[in-house]
């Protein structure tokens, strides 16, 4: 089976980082092609997998056109994958793809977004119906992206993002008397909600935050840490080379996101037997359940983030159940192993079913 990956990324994210378990986990008979806009990227993934071939196309124009089309027509792949960061991306690899009548095209929405924009809006949609399989990252993501660009239900599957269960360093026993640690693992901007997080902990005894990351949002949370008085009580490094060898240094996790898919940030903590605090947003709360695995709580509420603050601070056996269970599920459901095994069943199962109809596509399931 030949294999064409493709994304337009323009930078390495949780996206690009999970397609990439993808390319370096898939089994040996499968021939992979990696092809994309942006030489970092491209490299980033190919090199996951050795022989992996790579292609560096123009990302706008039409010349861009031209050469997605001319370069899928001479790879000749049976699967072009379309690893989308929005939903929005992709819009020319996915033209160029779904003009070659015998390849079978898959689109993967990482991040589950509507759109003002009513040219994005209905290629979006226009590009969604005529693939021959559309996956989301989570069962609530799938629906999302159902409702927001009208595809009908059970249009979009769920394939959840898997990560490598690795060996991580062994932590330090904590004492009582010590401040609860919580780190948070993301970029640096509003989407991700840590401004929430430094809210929260104004109003929580006992408790300091480490951000692994960095982005624009740096110098307003710098702002905000003053005049808020916990600045003593907030770290921000920066950017790390691999901030999952720095999870056991944690004794929560907390992701308050205002928008996400399926973090792999959230199945690192996971695995790394760290309590989870999240946001009810997109498919988190298909790993995070309340209680059992971390603590829900609702988008942009710091009272119900303080709130679980304290309860983890104040409960070391509630930690240590929650992480324990986290792990368990993770390792049960959320490897990369199980996320490439679902992927090669969908690829195999696409050259045996007839193709998506490209010029007139059947009336969407309500």
């Amino acid at each position: 089976m030949r294999v064409v990956v493709y994304t337009d990324a323009a930078g390495i994210g949780g996206a690009e980082i999970s397609v990439g378990h993808l390319v370096a986990t898939a089994a040996s008979d499968i021939d992979i092609t990696v092809v994309g806009v942006s030489p970092t990227v491209v490299e980033a993934i190919a090199s996951r997998r050795s022989q992996a071939a790579q292609f560096v196309l123009p990302a706008h124009g039409l010349s861009a056109a031209i050469a997605h089309f001319t370069t899928f027509s001479r790879l000749q792949p049976d699967i072009i994958h379309c690893n989308c960061c929005t939903p929005w991306a992709c819009a020319v690899g996915l033209t160029a793809a779904l003009l070659l009548p015998h390849v079978r095209v898959v689109r993967v929405d990482q991040l589950p977004l509507r759109t003002t924009d009513a040219v994005a809006l209905w290629r979006t949609r226009f590009l969604s119906l005529r693939v021959d399989a559309h996956v989301a990252v989570g069962a609530a993501s799938a629906r999302r992206m159902e409702d927001f660009y009208a595809l009908g239900r059970e249009s979009v599957v769920s394939i959840p993002n898997g990560v490598p269960d690795i060996s991580l360093p062994t932590p330090l026993p904590s004492r009582s008397d010590e401040a609860l640690v919580v780190g948070s693992v993301g970029r640096l901007d509003r989407m991700k909600a840590h401004d929430v997080l430094l809210r929260a902990i104004a109003q929580v005894d006992g408790v300091r935050v480490v951000i692994l990351g960095d982005g624009d949002e740096r110098s307003p949370l710098e702002t905000l840490a003053n005049q808020l008085g916990v600045s003593d009580r907030v770290e921000l490094p920066g950017w790390v080379e691999n901030p999952r060898l720095l999870l056991p240094e944690f004794d929560a996790i907390a992701l308050p996101s205002r928008s996400e898919g399926f973090p792999l940030a959230m199945v690192e903590a996971m695995l790394a037997a760290r309590p989870v605090i999240a946001s009810r947003v997109g498919s988190m709360a298909e790993a995070v359940i309340d209680g059992q695995t971390g603590l829900l709580v609702e988008k942009d509420s710091v009272e119900g983030l303080a709130h679980a603050l304290i309860q983890l601070r104040d409960d070391p056996a509630l930690r240590q159940r929650l992480g324990q269970q986290g792990r368990e599920v993770a390792v049960a459901r959320f490897t990369v192993q199980q996320m490439t095994t679902r992927y090669e069943q969908l690829w195999r199962s696409l050259q045996t079913t007839p193709p998506t109809p490209r010029l007139r596509v059947p009336r969407p399931r309500d």
